[in-house]
């Protein structure tokens, strides 16, 4: 389908190493002028969720600024474009837990919020789970937990788990993947 959106300029209002911001002067689809604000991000988000033989699985806890919250979430990380996400996948996953898998299976892509930003993601499922010590970067302070899968399903209802990624992610294993 042809795009009915005309793009009349673009300025940059912001740009880091993790996002850029635009805004746009535009023709809607009716022809009318608009505007639009574009998030561009500059990585694929990624998120794992890895899965034992007992049905368990491994949140990481953390302080995120963004919200001014705590909160729980899947290991993420991110992948810089150009950057295969598997091994970005399995980097974040030893860094952030210090668990290795031996099988993994992509098991969603996702846009986070169309609307208004291009970010995309990617999430796996982690199998066959070895353990060593979580190596996280200095700007990360975790606390790792261990709950079955179920309660991590469980966190996500009861609204304890808000986090898109996580949620999404954590969802697919639970319908795809449960017995």
């Amino acid at each position: 389908m042809e795009n009915p959106w005309k793009t009349l300029s673009i300025q940059e209002v912001y740009d880091n190493r993790w996002i850029k911001i635009t805004h746009r002067e535009v023709l809607t689809p009716a022809g009318t002028p608009g505007i639009y604000g574009v998030v561009h991000f500059k990585n694929i988000a990624i998120g794992i969720v890895p899965v034992d033989e007992q049905g368990y699985t491994w949140l990481v806890g953390q302080y995120r600024y963004t919200l001014d919250q705590y909160t729980w979430e899947i290991p993420e990380g991110g992948c810089p474009l150009g950057t295969d996400p598997l091994e970005t996948a399995k980097r974040e996953l030893k860094e952030e837990t210090g668990i290795q898998a031996s099988e993994w299976i992509q098991i969603i892509d996702f846009h986070t919020s169309n609307s208004v930003t291009d970010e995309y993601g990617i999430a796996y499922l982690a199998k066959g789970l070895s353990y060593g010590e979580a190596e996280p970067e200095e700007t990360e302070s975790l606390q790792l937990k261990r709950v079955p899968l179920q309660e991590a399903i469980d966190m996500v209802l009861r609204g304890e788990i808000t986090d898109a990624l996580s949620m999404m992610a954590l969802m697919k294993v639970h319908i795809s993947f449960s017995s």
